[in-house]
């Protein structure tokens, strides 16, 4: 094989041909004053040694070699140090005389830039220059620090991967889906009609009617969704009007029709990056809306509609997702028809903030509609608010959905709670499993329960289709929480009586005062039974409550089970007239005259179910495949919810022997009820261990007030003896009353404990809390026992750890452009100071032994500054100030989220993280740019052995850079483009990839021809491409939404991104980079503000980076424009220098001679 000779690297200067001598690892290269690769900032050797080497190295190199080559224009020196021919100084004097690049950069000729840059190099690297150390170099001290960062970075990505998860559950759910076209829903009625598209859902062999006939319902997807993911809950409403409602005249009296599912196509728009998609969208909806009401007005297409019933007004909003803000949007939006809309469901939507802050549009809007809904509720009057008649429920899939953070969900910030609120499927009775972001759109259980809730609201006697609010928030309640809050509503004291029960003395037992009733098995006294429980009387020293629980189902009235709960008081009326009063006699008496009568209510309608807790359990859900496991039954009154009841009549309706159990008490505050005052340090090192005592009540409830925070995770452990014939495992509810999350465990043993309570950068509350209620758990356990049991919870560090992934994973969008802008800093004033331009690894080192450390510690004093209590007053001081009622909602957009002073430790955490980060990214980053190297210099190696027949030497035209026309031509296309058309976003990826080829030029040159002009300069554009890369996150969001609208052929431009201004400066600055200047070294007072610029974008991104991302473009913007002037500088500060943008002054370089 024929090798080639590879001779040196391409020429700046036309008429200044340069040899590339082979030297040893122990000498420099050598190269002439006049070769355009050199700065002359460091020693030349003499004249007389440079043509002695040249000759020598002539003689030995190929024939092919030793012809001049051709100019590629690229010059890595300013123009001052090209110009110094023509200023009269010969080789001596040039080397003697310091650099000036322009009155920018003035230094006077004792600065002696080029000693001071060779002295340091000695001082730090003896017996070897700085700028001949391999770029891979680094410190130890580097090392060991981006190996903590990049180990603890994965540690938390494994403990998020691996600890602290919760247990899948969601069972699968079949449909049979038919999606009817709406097609007359064109231009005529919206703007959107091209882009977007309307369908009525219909499931096969139910409905197959295209005509609307019952209650409107409107489905919006999320952020890249689909309009199909509406089927499981449309199918499963569709079946339940179908197989339960359709003939129950009861359901039909209340007005309760089919719903009619409609749903929107759009496209799998990305709306969660685009704020002006968002309002797109928005305006569409509304026209949507507008004609989905006017479908009911049509006979055409409402045929079987009952005549009878109002028109409606209103469509009940479903929203996964984007969607529920989307939803929550159309509000604010102008062509928002007034009561078009008052019941909003939303599911794992991001209320509180919006998920990236990468585009301003969005953050604007996530602030308009939050404060305009916080408005309309703080107002005194309902006729001033105008969301007084709108329901908001959010419903998040908690731990397993690591799409969006389920702490986002929480609209407590938002709405009051007589509007709405935010539960988590883990705690929605008989669904009881955390969800991901699209599971929580099919699980079936989950399906189940919203559909009958959304039949529970609807009512068509109304025009707005559904109860009056207060009645919807109580449905919502019902069938989404617990039952067991501390605000939920019982029924008992609002029902009449129903029951007159008649009881044989001498045949039914009644309790002594205090006792608790047990029962083993149910039947065993052959017959039908009844149990009193005396109520006692108030106490106004403690409080008292009933608990009841079971593993049989509790009748209501007239069902014929085998258990059935009434709450009595003694009946004095006169027999005959119980016909009259009550709609049941229930007599227990036999043949015997009873003389005990009691008016009695049902207490099923106040049933809260439970998961089933056995010894074979281990679930609090069945999976498909699993048997079906029947939950428990359970009864919670506190004692004045009972009011004038007298007796509580447990109804054993067994007739024969039959396996279910029954324990219920009254029992005292004090013994069922603990609240630990541990504090979090104290937790965090001694945990909290608990005694319950062998005499306890069945239900146990501790609280402890420091646990609200979501960052922490912990691990709690019951052992107890065994107990043989205990008829239920001890089973554990983990709950926060704000929002409402509950978990449940099953046969607790050892106890995973995860909350999304207080979490970062989430608004606080509407309404402030008197005093913390913390985390609590309730512990139901099998009394009969003689036995105690121990609780022992701890923090779980490393669980701990995997919580930070979700909360911070968007701070590696900020957080890392504060290490590259230090270091960055570092490098300009060390370059400004000495002339040299250290590696980005080397001005990293710098700032972890002093500058950093400091800024770091800084932060963290100024974190705990702004979370101690008495720093309220410094609230007026932020940006972006946001205050409703005296209730600061922007107060966690600082920092990292938090002004909980434990935290202080996060953001030398966070710092350390993105220093491995940064410095694994550097390393790709040069990895990447030498393996373009190499490919570059293969193919410029090629092209010259296949041109030996023409005594050339090719260079690959992709990196040669063209005239200053073209540039000029090409640069003012693409600008007008970005005004016109395309969103400036593309324009920056443009200039990335160029800074990419300038970068991977730049190693070429300092390679083949080490000098320290050339380290200089690449040096100088790897830094530049690490900043630009660290930006390049903000801007591939609106990037990507607008290549999707060209995909779907949405053609219409973005009303917004279309400031030239945005991007002006960093395109004339890789274009000034692409023509291989180097900055000029600035040592006026001006060098400081390079300093000050890059320091100030460093404190943004830690400040105000995560809440406000966008903000780090133009920042960095505004560096690239100051870099823009410094480069445009010659001899004068005047704009005539400008033209040196575009014009390297090849073209006197090439008229100019030889050096002498």
């Amino acid at each position: 094989m024929k090798r080639c000779s590879s001779g040196s690297s391409e020429e700046g200067n036309s008429n200044a041909s340069v040899a590339a001598s082979s030297f040893t690892p122990d000498e420099e290269p050598t190269i002439p004053v006049s070769d355009p690769r050199s700065l002359g900032q460091h020693p030349q050797p003499s004249l007389g040694v440079e043509r002695q080497e040249r000759s020598q190295n002539a003689g030995s190199r190929h024939p092919s070699a030793r012809i001049r080559r051709q100019s590629s224009h690229i010059n890595w020196k300013p123009a001052h140090s090209r110009n110094s021919s023509r200023n009269g100084l010969n080789e001596k004097e040039l080397l003697a005389q310091p650099q000036a690049p322009s009155i920018l950069a003035t230094s006077s000729p004792e600065d002696g830039a080029g000693v001071q840059g060779g002295k340091m190099a000695d001082r730090r690297l003896p017996g070897r220059r700085l700028w001949t150390r391999s770029p891979w170099a680094s410190t130890l001290t580097t090392f060991l620090t981006a190996l903590a960062g990049i180990t603890l970075f994965f540690t938390i990505i494994n403990s998020s991967a691996t600890r602290q998860l919760d247990p899948k559950g969601c069972r699968m759910s079949y449909m049979s889906p038919r999606y009817v076209h709406m097609s007359d829903f064109d231009t005529e009625h919206t703007r959107f009609a091209s882009k977007y598209s309307l369908y009525l859902y219909r499931e096969a062999g139910i409905c197959d009617d295209t005509m609307v006939s019952g209650i409107p319902v409107l489905f919006i997807p999320g952020n890249a969704g689909s309009y199909k993911q509406v089927r499981p809950i449309a199918a499963e409403a569709a079946r339940y009007y179908h197989d339960m409602l359709q003939h129950d005249p009861v359901a039909a009296d209340a007005g309760v029709r089919n719903l009619d599912f409609f749903t929107v196509d759009f496209n799998e728009d990305f709306s969660a990056f685009h704020g002006q998609t968002m309002l797109d969208q928005a305006e569409y909806l509304n026209e949507v809306i507008r004609y989905i009401l006017s479908l009911y007005l049509d006979p055409k297409t409402s045929r079987r509609r009952d005549p009878d019933l109002p028109d409606p007004s209103s469509v009940i909003i479903l929203g996964h997702s984007m969607g529920g803000i989307v939803a929550r949007t159309m509000l604010v939006m102008p062509n928002y028809q007034s009561n078009s809309i008052n019941t909003i469901v939303t599911m794992s939507a991001p209320h509180a903030r919006p998920p990236v802050s990468f585009d301003s549009q969005i953050v604007k809007i996530y602030d308009d509609i939050n404060n305009f809904w916080r408005h309309a509720y703080s107002q005194k009057w309902a006729n001033n608010n105008p969301l007084w008649h709108v329901t908001l429920v959010s419903i998040a899939g908690g731990g397993l959905d690591t799409v969006v953070p389920s702490d986002y969900a929480s609209v407590e910030s938002v709405v009051p709670e007589t509007h709405g609120f935010t539960v988590f499927t883990t705690g929605i009775p008989n669904v009881w499993t955390s969800m991901d972001h699209a599971a929580i759109m099919w699980c079936d259980q989950f399906r189940k329960v919203l559909a009958r809730s959304l039949y529970d609201i609807v009512d068509t006697g109304r025009a707005s289709q559904t109860k009056p609010r207060a009645e919807r928030m109580m449905v919502f309640k019902k069938w989404l929480l617990t039952g067991m809050e501390d605000n939920a509503e019982k029924s008992l004291s609002q029902a009449e009586p129903q029951i007159l029960l008649t009881l044989d003395d001498n045949s039914n037992t009644i309790l002594g005062q205090g006792e608790r009733l047990v029962l083993r098995h149910l039947g065993h006294t052959g017959r039908a039974s009844a149990h009193l429980i005396p109520v006692p009387d108030p106490s106004p020293l403690e409080r008292k409550r009933f608990t009841l629980l079971t593993d049989t189902a509790l009748d209501h009235p007239g069902d014929n089970g085998r258990l059935e709960v009434l709450f009595c008081t003694i009946f004095p009326l006169q027999p005959g007239s119980s016909n009259i009063l009550f709609s049941m006699n229930m007599d227990l008496s036999g043949d015997s005259n009873g003389s005990t009568r009691l008016a009695c209510k049902n207490a099923a309608p106040d049933l809260i179910t439970l998961p089933r807790s056995t010894q074979d359990t281990h679930l609090p859900f069945y999976r498909d495949g699993e048997q079906p496991t029947s939950p428990f039954s359970y009864l919670e009154y506190d004692l004045e919810d009972l009011g004038e009841h007298q007796f509580v009549a447990v109804i054993d309706k067994a007739v024969s022997q039959s396996p279910g159990w029954v324990v219920a008490e009254f029992s005292d505050e004090s013994n069922y009820s603990l609240t630990s005052q541990v504090s979090l340090q104290r937790l965090l090192t001694f945990g909290v261990r608990l005694q319950l005592p062998a005499e306890r009540p069945m239900v146990t409830e501790l609280r402890v007030p420091a646990i609200e925070s979501s960052l922490l995770a912990y691990n709690l452990e019951i052992s107890r003896p065994q107990c043989g014939n205990e008829a239920f495992a001890p089973l554990v509810r983990q709950f926060l009353s704000q929002p409402y999350e509950s978990k449940f465990f099953v046969n607790a043993r050892e106890v995973k404990v995860s909350l999304h309570g207080a979490a970062p950068y989430v608004p606080p509350p509407m309404k402030a809390k008197r005093s913390p209620d913390g985390l609590g758990f309730q512990f139901w356990a099998d009394p009969t026992c003689d036995s105690g049991i121990h609780i022992k919870l701890q923090v779980d560090p490393l669980g701990s750890l995997g919580k930070l992934y979700m909360r911070y994973r968007t701070v590696f969008a900020a957080f890392p452009l504060l290490i590259v802008t230090l270091a960055l800093r570092k490098q300009f004033r060390v370059y400004d100071s000495t002339g040299v331009f250290v590696p980005f690894i080397d001005s990293l080192d710098s700032c972890l032994r002093q500058s950093l450390p400091l800024l770091l510690l800084s932060l963290t004093l100024f974190g705990l500054s702004v979370g101690h209590p008495d720093s309220s007053h410094l609230a007026g001081f932020w940006l972006w100030k946001n205050t409703t009622g005296g209730i600061d909602f922007a107060q966690n957009d600082l920092l990292v989220g938090t002004t909980d002073p434990f935290f202080w430790f996060l953001i030398p955490m966070i710092g350390l993280t993105c220093v491995g980060v940064c410095t694994a990214f550097h390393y790709m980053a040069l990895l990447l740019t030498s393996i373009f190297c190499v490919i570059y210099g293969w193919f410029a190696t090629s092209r010259a052995c296949a041109h030996q027949d023409d005594k050339r030497r090719a260079v690959s035209p992709m990196f040669v850079p063209s005239s200053p026309r073209r540039r000029v031509i090409t640069t003012s296309i693409l600008l007008f483009l970005v005004s016109t058309f395309i969103p400036y976003q593309f324009a920056y990826v443009v200039a990335c990839l160029v800074q990419l080829s300038t970068s991977v030029r730049a190693l070429r040159f300092a390679r083949e021809v080490p000098s320290l002009a050339n380290s200089n300069f690449y040096n100088y554009v790897h830094s530049i491409f690490l900043l630009m890369l660290w930006v390049l996150p903000i801007n591939l969001p609106t990037l990507v939404v607008w290549v999707r609208n060209l995909a779907v052929q949405w053609f219409t431009p973005f009303s917004s991104h279309h400031n030239v201004l945005s991007i002006l400066p960093f395109i004339l600055l890789v274009e000034t980079l692409t023509t291989g200047k180097m900055v000029p070294r600035v040592t006026s007072r001006l060098r400081h503000l390079t300093s000050v610029l890059l320091f100030s974008i460093a404190i943004y991104a830690a400040v105000y980076g995560v809440s406000h991302a966008y903000m780090l473009h133009y920042l960095v913007n505004i560096v690239a424009a100051w870099l823009v002037a410094a480069h445009s500088t010659t001899d004068s500060f005047t704009f005539a220098g400008l033209r040196s943008l575009f014009d390297g002054d090849f073209t006197d370089d090439r008229k100019q001679g030889k050096s002498p």
